[in-house]
């Protein structure tokens, strides 16, 4: 049996001319009758968790996702589990799953950019690839994965890379680990072990986003300070910030916050180089730690579940 979880996003969603755009519209069995030959594939289980917008998912409402996919597992005990999702946040939740939920049963998670009301609707055929991932042998053991425009990422690895484009999802550090051509799943890399599994009790840390800019003299980095457990600096290039911005970032490590060094660049990892100030060499140094290879996104929300679990950032990682 393959467990279908709808939490809402695009792929629920239609135009609705009152409210003057996409509102939630269709729930779990409106939106497997709307996709054809899904049930063909074998047994389902419709779970309408919720019919929420990507950009409502708090850190509560994700920490209650959370749990219940852990529930559904433990106590159903699915081939598989499919999760529909708002694609503006669903990397948030594919990469909160990968780091903290340690199960062999394959864990999917998919969306649409295009609502029903839309030419070339894309939810049916994701939702139903997604079934075909859940359910083939070959998806074990990989911790969550993301299935989207017939490509298959890791939830450790996937980022929105497109606003409106059909193929969204992209992994800037790794690329697809398969893809489903012509209603076949194909896998093209080994199995190999997901990201270790971090315990926190919920999401408690509050941890910012501060985007570096030209000239930047760390005036947001202070204003968040006092009500941040630790900051992700988006800062330029390989990891390097205006020397102006240096200061502010001493006052958050000297009261034993954290400070991690991402970049602004989609592509490519964080490479602490150079060694002038605000230079990403001369940043590390003083204690500042690198994202590695996470966009800014995917470190942010590294750093919210170790400091909510009270470990070091990217503990246990191989």
């Amino acid at each position: 049996m393959i467990h279908l979880i709808f939490t809402g996003g695009t792929i629920s969603m239609q135009r609705d001319e009152r409210a003057g755009g996409n509102v939630p519209a269709h729930g779990g069995e409106a939106l497997v009758a709307l996709a054809p030959g899904l049930r063909d594939l074998g047994p389902l289980r419709i779970d309408d968790w919720g019919r929420y917008p990507a950009a409502h998912m708090g850190p509560a409402k994700l920490w209650e996702l959370r749990n219940h996919v852990e529930r559904v597992i433990r106590t159903e005990r699915p081939a598989g589990i499919v999760l529909t999702h708002g694609t503006d946040t669903l990397e948030e939740t594919a990469y909160l799953l990968a780091r903290t939920v340690d199960a062999d049963t394959p864990i999917i998670l998919t969306g649409a950019m295009r609502t029903s009301s839309d030419a070339g609707w894309d939810g049916p055929g994701n939702l139903t690839d997604s079934v075909r991932v859940a359910a083939d042998p070959a998806s074990s053991g990989r911790g969550a994965l993301v299935v989207f425009h017939g490509a298959i990422f890791q939830g450790g690895q996937v980022a929105k890379v497109e606003t409106t484009a059909l193929a969204a999802f992209a992994a800037p550090h790794a690329g697809p680990v398969g893809r489903i051509h012509q209603d076949v799943v194909e896998f093209l890399t080994p199995r190999s072990r997901p990201l270790p599994k971090v315990e926190p009790a919920e999401l408690a840390a509050r941890v910012c986003l501060v985007p570096m800019v030209l000239g930047d003299s760390g005036e947001l980095l202070d204003l968040a300070r006092p009500g941040h457990d630790g900051v992700v600096l988006m800062a330029f290039g390989s990891g390097n910030l205006p020397p102006g911005a240096v200061p502010a970032i001493r006052r958050w490590l000297a009261e034993g916050k954290p400070v991690v060094l991402a970049s602004r660049c989609l592509y490519g990892a964080v490479a602490p180089m150079y060694a002038f100030p605000g230079g990403g060499a001369t940043l590390v140094r003083e204690g500042v730690i690198p994202a590695g290879r996470r966009t800014a996104s995917q470190a942010r929300m590294e750093l919210t579940i170790c400091l909510s679990a009270g470990v070091e950032y990217g503990h246990g990682e191989k």
